[in-house]
């Protein structure tokens, strides 16, 4: 079994309030797991009103598959939603 997980730092411009946060996080999440099938979650920078941390976890028998789906992911991400990457490392491992 092979767990390939990314973790982004991105940057959310012009957020008012930490509602109109919240709304962006979520729609992040919900993209991401309804287009590619994997958990994910707010991981750090709760109280930050620009910042957010996002953890994303995809189970597969491959790694290239698992790794391919989450570049998949970022790039969707990059293109479809209004902010700045300021991070992103993906990994996988064997269990």
């Amino acid at each position: 079994m092979i767990v390939s997980m990314i973790q982004m730092i991105f940057e959310i411009p012009d957020v008012d309030n930490i509602k109109e946060k919240r709304r962006i996080i979520r729609s992040v999440k919900d993209k991401l797991q309804r287009r590619f099938n994997m958990s994910v979650a707010e991981v750090d920078l709760q109280d930050s009103l620009s910042f957010a941390q996002i953890g994303g976890a995809l189970v597969s028998n491959s790694r290239s598959f698992g790794e391919s789906v989450l570049h998949k992911a970022f790039e969707m991400i990059e293109r479809d939603i209004p902010v700045r990457i300021q991070d992103m490392s993906i990994h996988s491992e064997d269990f």
